[in-house]
């Protein structure tokens, strides 16, 4: 029997859970809340074929940009997206930026985007596709090329190529 109670009481000992652990604390790669508010965006006019491109496009944008989630805008939502708290944004239609002789372009997953540096963010525009496409990375975000892979791809499903590439970008 004295053995049968020590067996007993080191098995119990053994099975009893341990001290429980203290919550995890938030890190850098912790998932943040993100704002679910609309983000306000201009909505202008388009015309009938820049507006169906625009409209294929919004249906085959990601639900998520990396870790960014998408969110609603105040107009336009036929053309416009907006995903993570800062907004990185899509807006489709529009003018072609004039890119500058000297200007960067970068083809990304198939599409040339050029990049404009602005206070706040890196505008990235395509300037190979029959509609523009507009997308703007906060400079909370780094290396802003890497954020337009995802949208590339959607780019690339919807938007028709113009046929001529500037200088610079390649297929």
């Amino acid at each position: 029997v004295p053995v049968t109670v020590a067996v007993a009481g080191f098995t119990f000992a053994k099975l009893a859970p341990d001290t429980p652990a203290a919550a995890p604390s938030p890190t850098a790669t912790t998932a943040r809340p993100q704002s679910t508010t609309p983000v306000e965006m201009a909505a202008p006019a388009l015309a009938t074929r820049p507006a169906t491109v625009c409209r294929a496009l919004m249906s085959q944008l990601p639900p998520s940009v990396r870790d960014l989630t998408q969110r609603p805008v105040t107009a336009g939502a036929e053309q416009n997206a907006a995903y993570g708290d800062p907004a990185l944004t899509v807006a489709c239609g529009g003018a072609e930026p004039a890119v500058p002789a000297t200007g960067d372009v970068w083809t990304i997953n198939k599409v040339c985007w050029y990049a404009a540096e602005e206070a706040d963010a890196t505008v990235l525009t395509t300037v190979d596709r029959e509609t523009a496409v507009r997308v703007t990375v906060p400079r909370a975000y780094e290396q802003p090329l890497q954020w337009i892979a995802p949208l590339a791809d959607a780019v690339v499903a919807s938007v028709p190529s113009a046929g001529d590439t500037p200088a610079g970008c390649t297929a």
